[in-house]
């Protein structure tokens, strides 16, 4: 597998004062984590380019700038800046375990599930929490939906989350057999991603419409892109945002925590990803009236 990713949590962190700084450290970020390539080199260069000896103050005006150049070449990267501290000594102390109870609050995010007169099956999932936590809310919803004609799967409002459970909701609609979804490459080394077998008979196998907006994002654009790429489903409302790098927590100073690319997504079935476009729908229209048109 390759060595562990760069450990940036042991360096010190220091309070930036420019946004030349800021830039300058977010390169050498980025040149530790992202995979080598034209990508990383066009990244690099454009934001040394635009703002290298930049002496403004670091405040969130200049973080959404910066972030706004860098989204150019990876969606998925953000800056957040937090006037009182980001709360962190450390500089890369990853993502927190998931709470438990606080998937439960929320239903991992199965937001509603309803049976229409017609056979369809409408179920809104708007959030992929970690798949321990979620799998009894995601099992309950294939239930309430098995013997279903037809399956509207609504990611209109999913943010994204866990790619573990990408892969259980996408062994549910791709079927019983295990499915390689995708192939991860870090700078480092690789991970594949794939669906679970599962018993006989217990993947949906009606047909399946996928709701999806400009607020789709991240894994939540994975699930639907790996099910699409299959012509599995179809997919219904406004292209997706387009970030497909998996990204890790960095606090770049006290004040500013990136989001940060550290792995390029490879579909196994495409060979492509969704970087930048978007999954873009097979039916096109405005994300409110993706329902309407999905059961017309």
């Amino acid at each position: 597998m390759g060595a562990l990713r760069p450990n940036l949590g042991t360096m010190a962190i220091e309070d930036l004062r420019t946004v030349g700084e800021l830039t300058a450290r977010l390169t050498d970020r980025l040149g530790r984590l992202m995979p080598a390539g034209g990508r990383l080199d066009r990244l690099t260069a454009e934001l040394t380019a635009a703002y290298a000896g930049d002496g403004s103050p670091v405040d969130g005006s200049a973080c959404r700038a910066v972030e706004a150049l860098a989204q150019r070449h990876s969606q998925h990267l953000e800056l957040h800046f937090a006037p009182d501290g980001t709360g962190s000594d450390v500089e890369m102390p990853g993502w927190p375990p998931p709470d438990p109870d606080e998937v439960r609050s929320r239903g991992a995010g199965v937001g509603a599930v309803r049976r229409l007169e017609d056979g369809t099956c409408v179920v809104a999932l708007d959030t992929l929490d970690a798949v321990g936590p979620a799998r009894p809310y995601l099992d309950a919803a294939a239930a309430l939906a098995r013997g279903s004609r037809r399956l509207v799967l609504d990611l209109r409002a999913n943010g994204g989350g866990d790619p573990g459970t990408v892969a259980a909701v996408a062994g549910w609609l791709l079927g019983d057999r295990a499915t390689q979804l995708s192939e991860v490459i870090y700078r480092d080394r690789r991970r594949q991603w794939w669906t679970a077998d599962r018993p006989p008979g217990s993947a949906f196998t009606g047909d399946v419409t996928v709701l999806v907006s400009a607020r789709t994002y991240s894994s939540a654009e994975a699930l639907a892109y790996h099910l699409a790429a299959r012509g599995r489903v179809t997919v219904v409302g406004e292209p997706t945002r387009g970030a497909a790098d998996h990204v890790v927590p960095v606090h770049l100073s006290r004040r500013v925590l990136g989001l940060l690319p550290e792995a390029e997504v490879i579909d196994a079935h495409s060979g492509g990803n969704w970087e930048g476009t978007g999954v873009v729908p097979d039916v096109a229209c405005p994300a409110a009236d993706a329902l309407e048109k999905a059961l017309a």
